[in-house]
């Protein structure tokens, strides 16, 4: 990770809301997410946005979890990023799928969203990306590996769950056909110590069956966490895909 006197403004700002997302998934006591970070309190609405569309759908994690109700505001501030950033016609896989995660998951959790839903992006390149590039590929588009909800435990967390995504995307169907390769994905980039790309990795398996159980996914995740630092990005991709084996093996936790 850059030093903090390398960062561009966008970088630092991509940082500070990573880090405010990983404390709402926490348990961190702020109702909105995006009112807590550095660009909302130097009025720098235009950064705010731009960080919000690099960090794509995980802006809204807590909610898509099923954790948390979003905060209204959070809702106004997504939006207006999912409007001020649509993808180009010759946009790249990432930006196009990110794009539509994005217009997912404001769908998903807000009942008054006038954005429409993208259309889901081709997945032909998943069968026959090498395995290499495809984890790569993947890594930069874990944000839309979201476990599905679990059953409500109190009326916060109900009312989160009732507007979270209940459905798998294609691409999530897609990246099952190739578990074996993005498991060999993950060991590759945990060996070149390459932390958010093993982190998005691993939370693509966290979500997907037939994972070999030669891979050892708990004890290669706890050794990402405790080798990266304090990444908030690397934290946040962590925390999903804990939260996304918890709910494979029947428990919210």
């Amino acid at each position: 990770m850059e030093s903090p006197g390398t960062q561009t403004p966008l970088a630092g700002a991509v940082q500070d809301l990573a880090s405010q997302v990983v404390s709402a998934l926490r348990g961190g006591d702020h109702p909105a997410v995006f009112a807590g970070t550095a660009a909302a309190a130097t009025s720098d609405e235009d950064l705010l946005l731009a960080a919000v569309r690099v960090l794509g759908p995980d802006a809204l994690l807590p909610g898509a979890l099923g954790l948390r109700p979003p905060h209204p505001d959070d809702l106004a501030l997504f939006e207006k990023a999912v409007i001020a950033f649509p993808p180009a016609p010759d946009a790249s896989l990432t930006s196009r799928w990110t794009h539509w995660g994005m217009t997912r998951a404001l769908r998903g959790q807000s009942t008054a969203a006038v954005v429409p839903q993208d259309d889901e992006p081709d997945t032909g390149w998943v069968d026959t990306l090498p395995w290499q590039a495809l984890t790569h590929q993947l890594a930069l588009l874990a944000g839309l590996a979201v476990p599905l909800p679990a059953a409500p435990s109190s009326p916060a967390v109900s009312s989160a769950s009732a507007s979270a995504p209940t459905a798998e995307s294609a691409l999530v169907r897609a990246a099952g056909r190739r578990t074996v390769d993005i498991a060999r994905g993950f060991v590759r980039a945990v060996r070149r110590r390459g932390w958010l790309q093993a982190a998005g990795a691993g939370r693509w398996l966290s979500v997907l069956d037939d994972v070999p159980d030669t891979l050892g996914l708990d004890t290669g995740l706890e050794f990402v966490a405790a080798m990266s630092g304090d990444d908030p990005r690397v934290a946040l991709h962590l925390h999903a895909a804990r939260h996304g084996l918890a709910r494979s093996r029947g428990s919210a936790g």
